[in-house]
C-alpha cells in the first residue's frame, strides 16, 4: 500500500505490525484516510501495536489493539463534532478501553481545548494537536502497564510528520475485472455508510450516521447540491445551446437536493429520538390459576352391566 510503504523508511530500525486484514484496505477512501493518519499510526506500528481505522461517533479513529485484549482509541473531540480535516485536529484524545471490563477505562491523554472556559485544563492541552507529545503519553502509560510490545529509543523513533494535503484519490479499473469500468470511489464510501447504518446498534449510532448526510454545512447533501451546482456553471462555458439547456437541468437538480436537504433537516434528531419497543410479554405456558383450563372429558361408561334392583315383596 503506498501510504504504508512511504513510511516504511522511516521506520527501518524497528519492524511495523502489520496493517489490518479486511476489505476496506484496498479501497481508496480508506487508503486516503491511514496516510492521513499516518503520522500517528507509524509510530505506534513501530512499537509492535497493531492499529485500523474505524469511524467513530461523528469522527474518524485510530483504534489501536492491546495485548491484553484492551484497546485504545485515539480520536479528535466527538462532541462538537471537529470540522478540521481527518488526521488534523484541534487535539487528540487517547482512551484505554475493553470490551467486557468496564473497570480498564482511562483517559490517557486529552489535549481537546475545552468550551467551558472555567474548567481547568489538562496539562496537554497546550500541545492542541501535535502528535509527538500525543505518542509520548502513550509510550509512558503503556510502559507502566507492560503492554508495549516493542519499546523504542527516542533516536528509533520513527519521525511524526503532519498529514500532508493530497488531491482526492482517481478512479482505476478494477483488478481482473476489464469489463467493468473504473471503482467509484465516493459511491463505494457511501456504500460503507450504508454498510455501517445497518450494522448500526442503537438509534443514536444512526442518527450520528445521518448527520454525515444532513449536516446543513458540509453534510454529503449539501455537498451534492453545490456539485450540480458547479457541473451546470461548466455546462455553461460550452456557450452552446446544449450547454445552456444542460446547465438549467442541473441547476434544477442541486435546487430539488437541496430541497430534500430541508425536508429532513430534523430526521436526525428524530432518529436519535426514537427508542427500541419493549418486547412483548410471553403467554406463561402452564396457566397459574389450574381453574382457567377448560372442564375434563367424562370418563367412559363401565363395559360392565349395573346390577339389577330388587323387588320388594
Amino acid at each position: 500500500m503506498a501510504a504504508d510503504e512511504a513510511n516504511t523508511s522511516d521506520a527501518r530500525t524497528a519492524p511495523l505490525a502489520p496493517i489490518p486484514d479486511h476489505r476496506n484496505v484496498n479501497t481508496p477512501w480508506w487508503q486516503e484516510l491511514w496516510r492521513r493518519h499516518a503520522h500517528v499510526i507509524t509510530p505506534l506500528r513501530a512499537r509492535g501495536l497493531q492499529c485500523d481505522i474505524e469511524f467513530g461517533l461523528s469522527t474518524y479513529n485510530v483504534r489501536v489493539s492491546l495485548p491484553d485484549g484492551s484497546y485504545l482509541v485515539i480520536s479528535p473531540p466527538q462532541e462538537p463534532s471537529s470540522e478540521r480535516p481527518p488526521g488534523d485536529p484541534e487535539g487528540w484524545i487517547a482512551t484505554r478501553e475493553h470490551p467486557d471490563d468496564q473497570t480498564l477505562f482511562e483517559v490517557l491523554y486529552d489535549s481537546a481545548p475545552s468550551d467551558d472556559p472555567g474548567a481547568p485544563q489538562r496539562p496537554e492541552a497546550r500541545h492542541g494537536g501535535s502528535a509527538q507529545p500525543l505518542i509520548e503519553a502513550i509510550d509512558h502509560r503503556l510502559a507502566q502497564l507492560g503492554l508495549l510490545p516493542h519499546p523504542v529509543l527516542p533516536h528509533e523513533s520513527p519521525q511524526v510528520h503532519p498529514p500532508q494535503p493530497a488531491p482526492p484519490p482517481e478512479p482505476r479499473d478494477v483488478p481482473g475485472t476489464p469489463h467493468r469500468g473504473p471503482v467509484y470511489v465516493y459511491g463505494d464510501a457511501l456504500r460503507d455508510l450504508t454498510d455501517r447504518l445497518n450494522g448500526a446498534e442503537s438509534h443514536a449510532d444512526a442518527a450520528a450516521l445521518l448527520h454525515q448526510i444532513l449536516e446543513p454545512s458540509d453534510g454529503l447533501l449539501t455537498q451534492l447540491g453545490e456539485f450540480f451546482e458547479a457541473a451546470g456553471e461548466k455546462a455553461k462555458e460550452a456557450e452552446e445551446d446544449d450547454g445552456f439547456d444542460l446547465s438549467y437541468d442541473l441547476a434544477d437538480a442541486a435546487a430539488e437536493i437541496r430541497n430534500l436537504a430541508e425536508v429532513l433537516h430534523v430526521a436526525e434528531d428524530r432518529m436519535r429520538a426514537l427508542t427500541p419497543l419493549a418486547p412483548a410479554p410471553r403467554l406463561p405456558s402452564i396457566p397459574a390459576n389450574a381453574s382457567s383450563l377448560p372442564p375434563r372429558a367424562l370418563p367412559p361408561a363401565s363395559p360392565k352391566a349395573a346390577p339389577t334392583a330388587r323387588r320388594t315383596p
